[in-house]
């Protein structure tokens, strides 16, 4: 019974560590999501600034800025297991 309990404590920090492993890389993606959009709502606003102050070529450039970053995150929940945090996160 003895041997028992501690076989079955060593399997679940086993299972633990694996959990833990995942969890961190999920906490990783959602970070980054997270700057990401940060980043795109800054440039945004940046684009807006310049277009009003008739600052064309300033606005080209955000506005490329603004593509690369917009395909970052497309590219970013392309990732299944980005996914499958997101629709857990939803759930909650």
């Amino acid at each position: 019974m003895f041997f028992t309990k501690i076989a079955n404590l060593t399997e679940f920090l086993e299972i633990l560590k694996r959990y833990q492993g995942m969890i961190s890389q999920d906490c990783n993606a959602v970070d980054f999501v997270d700057e990401l959009l940060r980043k795109i709502r800054i440039k945004e606003k940046q684009l807006k600034i310049a277009r009003a102050s008739n600052m064309n070529y300033v606005a080209a450039a955000i506005e490329s800025q603004l593509l690369d970053l917009k395909n970052q995150l497309s590219d970013s929940q392309d990732e299944p297991e980005l996914n499958a945090l997101m629709n857990l996160l939803e759930e909650f």
